[in-house]
């Protein structure tokens, strides 16, 4: 079994370093024009099935990676992004003076970090929703099929922190960019390979900056 764990495109949001968490921001043409780089990537593969976070520049992103196997995608709650909760919309300048200890933990401690207010999150509540709904997705697809899951920034990283056998305050260590694909293998869910991180060669050169506003 094969699982493409891809990050959404680019939103404005992104671009101006915003927290957007569950607020549902759509894609900006740079990141609809990154989806179809991934489609272009992936047209010559046979996908078994694809699944997307709910927010709007997941599943547009996967359904513009799709192009014409469209029907093949459904949604899943369990793949939406880290509730910021207080933090939603806010720049890490804006953060950093309302929150800075929190800020800092984020950057230095995240496994420590419940997010603040109303449907803010830890990640380890955001692995609980997402690896089962991983689980979900792959279930039943046999060795030679294909999976295309289309989530987020936090989801995916904690998603390839338990792969990887790291614990989560290392979440920082590797990158997820917009439209990233991550390449996993493997008999079982629970036994899938990491076998390609934070691939962007659809839309950058291999020294070239795949921009990532750290969160």
């Amino acid at each position: 079994m094969r699982v493409l764990l891809a990050r959404h495109g680019e939103t404005p949001w992104n671009a101006e370093g915003r927290y957007q968490g569950q607020e549902d921001i759509p894609l900006s043409p740079v990141g609809e024009g990154q989806a179809r780089a991934l489609g272009d990537r992936l047209r010559a593969l046979g996908i078994t099935r694809a699944v997307a976070s709910p927010l709007s520049r997941a599943r547009t992103t996967a359904a513009l990676a799709l192009g014409e196997r469209g029907d093949l995608l459904t949604t899943d709650a369990g793949l939406m992004e880290i509730g910021h909760g207080e933090w939603e919309g806010l720049l890490a300048s804006e953060i950093h003076e309302r929150d800075p200890e929190r800020l800092k933990a984020w950057r230095e401690a995240p496994e420590t970090v419940q997010m603040p207010g109303e449907g803010g999150e830890s990640l380890q509540q955001v692995f609980d929703r997402a690896w089962p709904a991983l689980v979900r997705a792959a279930e039943g697809l046999g060795p030679e099929d294909t999976l295309l899951v289309v989530a987020h920034d936090a989801v995916n990283r904690v998603i390839l922190c338990h792969l990887l056998g790291i614990p989560f305050r290392r979440l920082w260590t590797f990158r997820q960019a917009p439209t990233t694909l991550n390449l996993l293998e493997g008999d079982r869910v629970d036994t899938l390979d990491v076998v390609r991180l934070n691939d962007c060669g659809h839309h950058t050169d291999l020294f070239g900056e795949a921009v990532h506003r750290a969160l």
